[in-house]
């Protein structure tokens, strides 16, 4: 069965087993997770502020992550945390100390958003005055935001937002 997963907004078809699916390790989950986003273990641990052996030996089973790095592995994800251990050995102490939900939403996600509603604004109004200097802003920000993302699909997206900016540019006389 196969998982819909969104991370910074980019959306996968995602490999991690349902909770209803036979017992899996949860080094085999994590592994699954990370192969469907397209990540090396340095990507991956890099994110969750682990080293990479230590994310080597989560995946191997060799040794058991700590609730705080569950809970960001589940938001890598897009999973709660109860899911990923679900069916799993994760120790029963450890998974009632889990919180129900973990954060998912990032800077592009809140971005793309607030992006999505100035453009709603400004083809509602007759400004083009108002449109070059709220696209001259976008530019700019969606530029700095470029220099601090590192994921290739969210870069795409990016790219995506700065067409339809530079295309609101063409239109604003």
């Amino acid at each position: 069965m196969r998982w819909a997963m969104i991370f910074s907004g980019c959306i996968f078809g995602g490999m991690l087993e349902p909770p209803d699916a036979s017992p899996a390790s949860l080094g085999q989950r994590i592994a699954g997770g990370r192969a469907v986003l397209g990540w090396t273990q340095a990507e991956l641990a890099e994110r969750v502020a682990i080293s990479r052996v230590a994310l080597a030996n989560l995946e191997s089973g060799r040794s058991v992550p700590s609730e705080r790095t569950v809970v960001l592995l589940a938001g890598m994800f897009d999973v709660e945390p109860h899911d990923l251990v679900r069916g799993t050995i994760y120790p029963p102490q450890k998974s009632d100390r889990l919180p129900l939900v973990a954060a998912r939403h990032t800077e592009i996600d809140l971005e793309m958003s607030l992006l999505e509603r100035d453009l709603m604004w400004l083809a509602r109004l007759e400004s083009p005055d108002l449109t070059r200097r709220v696209v001259a802003e976008w530019r700019s920000r969606l530029d700095e935001l470029g220099d601090r993302v590192l994921d290739p699909r969210c870069r795409g997206q990016l790219d995506e937002a700065r067409q339809r900016v530079a295309r609101l540019g063409r239109i604003a006389p």
